[in-house]
């Protein structure tokens, strides 16, 4: 891993990490689509990540494009509808590589289903070679599979690439709540709770395949507003920012939590 080259505030405390991105997150103030301004922050972010040593993948959705899910939902078949969504991610794969790059930070973007024209094939090894050369690697396509989530992607690719967190960037909120906040003004962020506790409460951190990957194989999950300027650095830090999921070193729910790296 290269070395940690130290940050106003303090040295960062994790070696890989693989930031997950919504699609929602490319919006800005926006129903649809990408807004330029904010895919300049979040490569804005993302480069800091870098700055700091971390060797830096990102997993991006689609949901500012399409979802498989609202398309089956509309009488389309589920397996052309995700797919769709899958070739939309790379679609915002391209766009926030473009953005990276104009800040000259190396990138590659490696899709799971095959494009040799805009992007490299998936391929574990290689991906794993370019962050240990400081490049940041976006996975587009999510898993290649329909009916999988890009959350399950992101579970899945963090820990092929031996990542020591997930780190989650929400467009609107803070972290992960007791209630839905959009229906219940009333609802209150929760700064730290277990998979297990998130799984059987039924909130809304990821899907309950990729929590129920990342609870077996004791990965932790940051989550936190990804609008807030240096979130990412913050939390890169060791700060306690939104809410942290983790495992306690049984693996079953616990208390106790610790930010940083396993």
């Amino acid at each position: 891993m290269p070395e940690r080259t130290g940050f106003p505030g303090g040295a960062a405390v994790f070696g890989r990490v693989l930031l997950k991105l919504s699609g929602e997150a490319l919006v800005g103030d926006g129903v649809y689509g990408i807004d330029p301004e904010r895919m300049i922050a979040v490569a804005g972010e993302i480069r800091s990540s870098v700055e700091l040593g971390v060797e830096t993948a990102v997993v991006v959705g689609a949901g500012n494009i399409f979802r498989g899910v609202a398309g089956s939902a509309k009488g389309m078949d589920r397996t052309a509808a995700d797919y769709m969504g899958m070739i939309a991610t790379v679609i915002n794969a391209m766009a926030l590589q473009d953005a990276l790059e104009k800040m000259n930070v190396h990138t590659r973007v490696q899709s799971a289903i095959e494009m040799r024209e805009v992007a490299e094939p998936y391929i574990r090894r290689r991906a794993v070679r370019h962050l240990e050369k400081g490049r940041v690697v976006i996975f587009a396509a999510g898993t290649g599979n329909p009916f999988f989530t890009t959350d399950t992607a992101a579970a899945l690719r963090a820990l092929e690439i031996g990542a020591e967190a997930i780190l989650m960037g929400k467009r609107k909120y803070d972290g992960v709540y007791d209630a839905d906040p959009e229906l219940v003004p009333t609802a209150r962020m929760i700064p730290a709770l277990t998979h297990r506790e998130a799984l059987e409460r039924g909130l809304k951190v990821m899907d309950s395949t990729a929590l129920s990957l990342c609870m077996d194989n004791g990965l932790p999950i940051y989550v936190f507003n990804m609008s807030v300027t240096s979130n990412i650095s913050r939390v890169l830090r060791g700060e306690h920012v939104g809410t942290v999921v983790s495992c306690d070193r049984d693996g079953e729910a616990g208390a106790g939590f610790s930010v940083g790296g396993r």
